[in-house]
């Protein structure tokens, strides 16, 4: 994951108003906290974040050049959007430190394809790892190539980037495998099952 530099303005005006008056500026609203330093309320450039969440998923690793004050280095924690016109409404960001190990969640993505007759479940999409702040992985990979009926994956069987370690418990069930042919057979019995309910 690459580092990103935005400049960024520090907020001197709080509350509902003003952080409607700052996204109608084209910026987002956003506070910087952590390493027991007073909370930053800062305010970002939208084109440029959304960019970098784009390009580097949302634990992106951010450079923010402060105006009127140092360079702080921050990982996005929290990302709250607009439940309707999902635009970014506000930005959490932890104040981290080179070198600096942090807990995050990140996506797990299926690699290949299971054997014939099978139908994969994936039962989670993410699991919590610690890695250093400027390696955090995009995503992590787990290979179902020829998996066969029966095979259960989980997060112990994700292989991890050198200098990470898991957080999930190991056992949670990331996939699950099979038989296609039985998973099919058991919906039309499900739904004669609530014909005959709804008529009883």
């Amino acid at each position: 994951m690459s580092e990103v530099r935005i400049a960024v303005e520090q907020r001197t005006e709080f509350g509902k108003g003003a952080a409607r008056r700052t996204r109608r500026a084209g910026k987002i609203p956003a506070v910087l906290y952590g390493h027991g330093s007073d909370p930053k309320h800062l305010s970002l450039p939208s084109v440029e974040f959304a960019r970098a969440i784009r390009e580097n998923g949302h634990n992106a690793v951010l450079t923010l050049d402060v105006t009127g004050g140092d360079s702080e280095l921050a990982l996005t924690k929290t990302i709250t959007t607009h439940p309707i016109k999902n635009y970014i409404e506000h930005v959490d960001l932890l104040l981290v430190k080179r070198g600096e190990k942090v807990t995050v969640s990140v996506p797990v993505v299926l690699t290949g394809d299971a054997g014939p007759g099978s139908l994969v479940s994936q039962e989670t999409t993410e699991v919590e790892i610690e890695a250093e702040a400027l390696n955090i992985p995009e995503q992590l990979e787990l290979s179902i190539a020829g998996a066969e009926v029966g095979t259960q994956l989980h997060a112990s069987d994700i292989q991890l980037p050198s200098g990470s370690t898991l957080q999930s418990d190991p056992e949670t069930l990331i996939v699950n495998v099979t038989e296609a042919a039985a998973a099919m057979a058991e919906e039309p019995a499900a739904g004669e099952a609530e014909g005959e309910t709804a008529e009883a």
